[in-house]
């Protein structure tokens, strides 16, 4: 789908509310699906449930009160407003069942994060080890059409980063940045820090890559996957010459403004252009938390790009989330709720994929240092700032349903990080002049 203008609490209603048809089709309508299926589903949901540090309430419980599961004596809340169409919703579509459900406010959590936390530290207990055997009959396959060819990369990066600059700056640091901030020290527990601090934190990120790949004065930068331009700018201020590259028309047109008023743009050129079209040799290249999008398909085609770019003696410096080997071989395979929503088409790498990949392609690793727990502190920030601004997005054109996955797409990553599903990592590259380049 088009996730395009003008296109939960928190943004949440108490309970489900009206969903557009045309916006939102699946969220709309319930999905086909027997009711034995939906038995199933219940029967495992239920099982899983009672296993989970997790409290539920449903409109079956008579005292309104929330029942502990697992034996707890706390934890997170999960409402369910809709059993019967959470359930069936699961049976049909596993967890793109789960997310939509979320969406058309089918059941609430005092603390989502709380909640997807959870899950995620338990994700290989929740079915029954003789049924995973099964998982292939009850996924569905990512659709060929989000595959990244030179077009459909284009296309993939429109639904996502063209939603509206407007949108993005509500909740995002003054630099516009949109990737892990690294803090000092880590903002403490409930507390949110300021447009400064979280600004600071950003240029702390970037200073570090730029130093992994030792940019300095005369350096000539490539930087794949502009952003806003915060990059590009800072390295320029450090006296480096940049060619960035976007395949964001929204990014493109304000980063050129940022480059312009920054006083850079005679040593910063933003082009819309694809990683693979990129001619020339550099000193450094720099690509942050653009691999995610790249996809499987085409990681070699990244690794050897980035190693045909680069200069004799030349660095390049990476920031990727990654995640564990096993669980990104089964990812690769399904589905997933934020490849449908959010980022469709992409696919987060383990560290042994990027090690294979890059080793192949003549790059050896030189650096690598971790920053998961930081990213969940920058997500959590992310989210805070969203909701504070709800009226602000509404004003957008941005309907419920798309507050209410925006807030899911947040939590869902920040519990990624705090459960340690999710990592990210800053990773330095040399060329390998041991091994041939394909």
């Amino acid at each position: 789908m088009n996730l395009s203008l003008p296109a939960t609490a928190s943004t949440a209603p108490a309970g489900p509310a009206e969903v557009d048809p045309e916006r939102w089709p699946d969220v709309a309508r319930l999905p086909r699906a027997s009711s034995a299926r939906t038995a199933v589903a219940r029967r495992l949901v239920e099982r899983a449930l009672a296993r989970l540090p997790l409290w539920t309430l449903t409109p079956d419980d008579p005292s309104g009160v929330p029942r502990p599961r697992g034996g707890t004596t706390g934890g997170p809340t999960l409402t369910l407003h809709d059993p019967d169409a959470f359930h069936r919703r699961i049976g049909a579509d596993g967890l793109i069942g789960f997310g939509e459900s979320y969406m058309a406010g089918e059941w609430d959590a005092d603390d989502v994060v709380g909640v997807l936390t959870v899950l995620a530290r338990h994700v290989d207990d929740l079915v029954p080890a003789p049924l995973r055997r099964l998982r292939g009959a009850w996924v569905r396959r990512r659709p060929a059409v989000d595959r990244n060819t030179l077009e459909g990369a284009r296309e993939n990066i429109h639904r996502h980063y063209d939603l509206s600059n407007e949108l993005f700056t509500l909740f995002l640091d003054p630099g516009l940045t949109y990737s892990a901030a690294i803090f000092d020290p880590l903002p403490q527990a409930g507390t949110l820090v300021g447009d400064t601090e979280l600004a600071t934190a950003q240029h702390r990120k970037i200073d570090r890559l730029l130093d992994l790949a030792e940019v300095g004065q005369g350096t000539e930068l490539l930087e794949i996957g502009t952003g806003w331009g915060e990059l590009a700018i800072r390295a320029s201020a450090r006296g480096a010459r940049v060619r960035t590259i976007t395949l964001s028309e929204e990014q493109l047109d304000l980063a050129r403004r940022r480059v312009a008023d920054a006083g850079a743009a005679d040593r910063v050129t933003v082009e819309l252009l694809d990683y693979r079209a990129v001619q020339g040799r550099y000193d450094a290249v720099v690509s942050v938390e653009m691999i995610e999008a790249v996809g499987p398909e085409y990681w070699s085609d990244y690794f050897v790009a980035l190693r045909r770019l680069l200069a004799p003696g030349g660095r390049v410096a990476l920031q990727a989330i990654t995640m564990p080997h096993e669980r990104m071989l089964a990812t690769a395979r399904t589905y997933t709720w934020i490849s449908k929503y959010v980022f469709p088409g992409g696919l987060i790498p383990s560290p042994e994929a990027i090690a294979r990949e890059s080793a192949a392609a003549g790059l050896r690793i030189t650096h690598d240092t971790g920053y998961g727990d930081h990213y969940a502190e920058t997500l959590r920030h992310w989210r805070e700032r969203f909701l504070r601004e709800e009226s602000a997005v509404a004003a957008l054109g941005f309907d419920h349903v798309f507050r209410r996955m925006w807030e899911f797409y947040l939590a869902y990553s920040e519990a990624g990080f705090r459960s340690g599903y999710l990592d990210v990592r800053q990773l330095g590259f040399v060329a390998d002049d041991t091994e041939g380049t394909r």
